[in-house]
């Protein structure tokens, strides 16, 4: 059976992430439009610091599914742990991080290829594990949080970050009533695999679930300009031939049949908190 969902399939990941540029222009168009809702790299931390034993005295951290390394640098900044790993699929993301990890002196951080279903460390090694907008490109998410909860100490702490099903719902209706892929509010939702939902039930099986929470982002984006920056590489559309990746054709493709004004969308942000459950043999 095919694979219809892009983040589920493995044959279209070098298209999405094999050029770590694509996955910048449409995080800083996000970043830019964001109207409402924290940034959730402190919000991660202030999770930590509320939840884990020893916040201030953290040994090994490893942030799964690190993409740029955002979220890293914020945990070797903000927390000063004796050492911070991101662990991600894709050697153009890492490369990236680690250019941007170099200005950071003084940090122990570090950055690691791998496959999250077998993380490259050992049983009981981490004080804290981090998964934030990442389970949903597993098939299997609830495999990955069994490999979170083997290489955590036993006092270790998780935080898993996720969207919920209907994320920028609104994008989906200007895609459709732009013509430019009219069956764009029935595709089937990018996070599908771990969204707001199920994620404290995928955890639980694995971890104790101590704390979730939602908090809802808002962005306004200017107009379609903006708005291309943004959709020109999202895999969820079936866009015309070039349009994909090419933000000009398709901010012009927009403004020949929709008014040009801003576009208002929404996604919550779900937060799962869980402590390993110990007790090894």
């Amino acid at each position: 059976m095919s694979i219809t969902n892009p983040f589920l399939d493995p044959s279209r990941q070098a298209e999405l992430y094999g050029h770590a540029s694509r996955l910048a222009g449409r995080s800083n168009a996000l970043l830019r439009a964001k109207t409402a809702g924290r940034p959730v790299p402190d919000a991660i931390v202030r999770l930590v610091r509320a939840h884990h034993e020893r916040p201030d005295r953290l040994g090994l951290v490893l942030d799964v599914g690190c993409g740029r390394g955002t979220s890293s640098m914020a945990l070797a900044e903000q927390l000063r742990p004796r050492h911070v790993i991101g662990l991600d699929a894709a050697s153009a993301l890492i490369e990236q991080a680690r250019r941007r990890a170099r200005h950071m002196a003084g940090l122990h951080l570090s950055f690691l290829r791998g496959d999250f279903h077998q993380v490259p460390l050992p049983a009981s090694s981490c004080d804290l594990a981090v998964a934030a907008f990442c389970l949903y490109h597993s098939t299997h998410p609830a495999t990955v949080i069994a490999e979170l909860d083997r290489v955590l100490l036993p006092e270790g702490l998780a935080v898993l970050v996720t969207k919920d099903l209907d994320s920028y719902r609104e994008m989906d209706e200007l895609v459709a009533a732009a013509g430019l892929d009219l069956g764009a509010t029935g595709h089937e939702s990018l996070y599908v695999s771990a969204h707001s939902g199920n994620l404290a039930d995928l955890a639980a099986p694995s971890l104790d679930v101590l704390h979730a929470e939602d908090e809802e982002h808002r962005f306004t984006f200017d107009g379609h300009d903006h708005v291309a920056e943004y959709l020109a590489t999202n895999p969820k559309y079936h866009l015309p031939p070039g349009l994909y990746g090419n933000p000009g054709a398709l901010a012009t493709a927009l403004r020949d049949v929709l008014p040009d004004q801003q576009l208002t969308t929404r996604s919550v942000v779900t937060y799962v908190v869980a402590r390993s459950k110990g007790g090894r043999s």
